[in-house]
């Protein structure tokens, strides 16, 4: 299921701040390494509006579960500010090392912190002082609850986390799927709405867009 009308969808696509040579080539290069799996990097205006809600927040730290080959990374990264880190999680040293010659040409790779490891025992290592100012999940679906958990508890007051694909293909709208992911997808969509911690909007970005800000 299409969250927006094709015709809509392209024409959000070519009115955002245009993608520079370095993101539009990684881009490419995704598509022609990872064939059918090319559809888990974030769309241009996606990507956009992380740069965009990372400078909002003045961040200064981030966290990404789920780099895939480092478009979004690449995304966050830039809109860090002066001095700013972002923790960047996977489990793929293949995929991740697709982003790396781009995050070294535009000038961030110095910000990025990349942990080849489960993210549940990277997050699980971090401090549990609310230090984080903005998070972007966009990994294995079904372990999205115990992402949430783990990084709502360290989300500063008036930080962000920021969830992709909260829709599955709306899938989650149609109880005939009940496989793990879509299950576990239905019970975080209902804890954010009922979670007093956080106020949060959930929009119809591509696959689903859930943003929830920490009170």
């Amino acid at each position: 299921m299409e969250p927006t009308e094709p015709l809509v969808g392209g024409y959000l696509l070519s009115h955002h701040t245009p993608t520079d040579d370095i993101l539009g080539e990684l881009a490419v290069t995704t598509r022609e390494a990872a064939a059918d799996a090319a559809h888990m990097q974030v769309s241009s205006d996606e990507g956009t509006l992380l740069t965009m809600l990372t400078r909002l927040t003045g961040a200064r730290f981030a966290v990404e579960v789920g780099v895939f080959t480092g478009y979004s990374t690449l995304c966050i990264a830039r809109g860090l500010a002066d001095g700013g880190r972002l923790l960047a999680c996977d489990v793929s040293e293949e995929w991740t090392a697709i982003g790396r010659p781009y995050w070294e040409r535009a000038g961030v790779a110095d910000r990025i912190d990349l942990r080849i490891a489960p993210a549940l025992e990277t997050l699980d290592a971090l401090d549990t002082e609310p230090v984080i100012d903005i998070a972007f999940i966009d990994a294995d679906k079904a372990n999205y609850p115990a992402y949430y958990e783990e990084i709502v508890r360290r989300l500063r007051p008036g930080g962000l986390v920021v969830l992709d694909n909260v829709f599955l293909g709306g899938r989650v709208l149609d109880p005939a799927y009940q496989e793990e992911q879509h299950l576990a997808m239905r019970r975080l969509n209902d804890l954010i709405t009922a979670d007093e911690r956080v106020d949060s909007v959930m929009l119809p970005v591509r696959d689903g867009l859930t943003i929830a800000r920490r009170r």
